[in-house]
């Protein structure tokens, strides 16, 4: 059985900082490509960041570029997402996912979310 189980979401201010992190289980981690997508009040689910599973390549969308991170642990079977100098836009329910790449995925997490307000 495949789990993939968010945290770190939560509440900041325009300008903070938060990291989320996903524990998989159930998969050969390192075999799997791992992301982040969002999706945000009224829009469609989008990708923001993928990285392969050895962690050599990753790609974060164009509009968060520079603020996000997006790395992995193999040997904890984990993948954050950092995400710096955050802006209300950024608010969203932010979904881990698992796939052979990271724009077809196979699993998906609950999701966590992320709230950016003053």
């Amino acid at each position: 059985q495949v789990q993939l189980v968010e945290s770190g979401g939560g509440s900041v201010q325009p300008g903070g900082s938060l990291r989320l992190s996903c524990e998989a289980s159930g998969i050969i981690f390192s075999l799997y490509a791992m992301g982040w997508y969002r999706q945000a009040p009224g829009k469609q689910r989008e990708l923001v960041a993928g990285i392969t599973g050895s962690g050599s390549t990753t790609d974060v969308a164009d509009s968060v570029k520079g603020r996000f991170t997006i790395s992995r642990e193999n040997a904890k079977k984990m993948v954050y997402l950092q995400m710096n100098s955050l802006k209300p836009e950024h608010t969203a329910v932010y979904y881990c996912l698992a796939g052979r790449f990271w724009a077809t995925p196979l699993y998906w997490g609950q999701g966590t979310q992320v709230t950016v307000s003053s």
